[in-house]
């Protein structure tokens, strides 16, 4: 027999009507009530019954964008631009934080299963690929990030490799030799996949070169933030450590870069030349303008959408997706 509102209530240890009110959000319930009810519809696998009430009966044209952090420069220009490509065609946009927690990554899908979004785009960073490949979701979702994907969801990223490959390209033909990798990985840390791949890039770009890679120009940095790439550029100038490039793996990263470097009296791009990644918006406006890799943001939502649309009209036969549009060097005064 299908499970029913009763059960669910039976389950959590409520009446039906405080199901109801948690389920549609009509009224406001308490943590721990919402909670319990939320974790017996997900057991029972009342949200499945209750997506498909809400399919045969239309649709509520609100898709759910869920991210790390909402004050991150880079996750705030990506929600801004799916929220205009939504509203262009009468769609809504909601966006969820998780904090990079795994926790709350895999609990923003059960909790867009009961508010009945559309559907989803997850920017996975918590997770790992093992476990992205064991979500269960009756929900259309599209899978946003640098981690490996199975092949049961489609997935858009970045080209990161081919990106910082780019980038350190460009500043090996200006003639920079000791180029700093600032938020890279060295072998064997258990980095992010976007750090990783990123120091891979930086690393393909000199054996193209027909050099070996310094170990000790990798630098890690455990949050990159702006702070953090100031903190660290101050720090290495004065103990005298010897570079003549720096290719940070966000451009977040080099507005601290730049601010320290000017700071310590280093002539960019003269003395110092500087390459980020993500083409933010902020990055035409530092001093000097940042030379940065575009990795391809609006090819980027504008194909996880086609396929999230593809998910929602249910063509289930079609093949799960994996796009990843090519880098492109954006050049500006911050290189030679």
């Amino acid at each position: 027999m299908p499970v029913t509102m009763n059960d669910v209530a039976r389950v959590a240890g409520v009446s039906a009507m405080t199901v109801s009110n948690v389920l549609t959000g009509r009224r406001v319930v308490s943590d721990a009530t919402r909670e319990r009810v939320e974790a017996a519809a997900e057991q029972l696998g009342y949200a499945l019954n209750l997506t498909a009430r809400h399919l045969r009966a239309g649709r509520t044209n609100t898709i759910a964008l869920v991210i790390p952090n909402l004050d991150h420069p880079y996750f705030g220009e990506l929600a801004a631009r799916f929220d205009r490509l939504l509203r262009s065609t009468g769609r809504h946009l909601v966006v969820e934080q998780t904090g990079s927690r795994r926790e709350a990554e895999l609990s923003a899908l059960n909790v867009a299963r009961l508010r009945l979004y559309d559907g989803v785009l997850l920017s996975v960073v918590g997770m790992r690929s093992e476990e992205i490949a064991t979500l269960r979701s009756d929900m259309p979702v599209v899978i946003l990030g640098e981690q490996d994907v199975s092949n049961r969801f489609d997935h858009v990223g970045m080209d990161n490799v081919g990106g910082a490959r780019i980038a350190t390209s460009h500043l090996l033909s200006r003639g920079s030799r000791r180029i700093l990798i600032l938020g890279g990985a060295p072998e064997g840390d258990d980095a992010s996949g976007m750090s990783l791949a990123r120091t891979n890039g930086w690393r393909q770009a000199h054996h193209d070169a027909g050099m070996t890679p310094e170990d000790d120009l990798i630098i890690p940095l455990e949050i990159p933030s702006a702070e953090h790439g100031h903190a660290t550029i101050l720090r290495l100038v004065r103990d005298g450590f010897a570079f003549d490039g720096v290719f940070t793996v966000t451009d977040t990263l080099a507005t601290g870069v730049l601010a320290g470097l000017s700071e310590s009296g280093r002539r960019v791009p003269e003395d110092v030349q500087v390459v980020g990644f993500d083409s933010l918006d902020g990055s035409r406006f530092t001093v000097p303008p940042l030379t940065t890799i575009d990795p391809g943001h609006e090819e980027m939502a504008t194909e996880a959408l086609r396929l999230l649309d593809r998910l929602i009209e249910r063509d289930e036969g079609a093949p799960r997706e994996r796009v990843k549009p090519p880098a492109r060097l954006i050049r500006r005064g911050s290189t030679r």
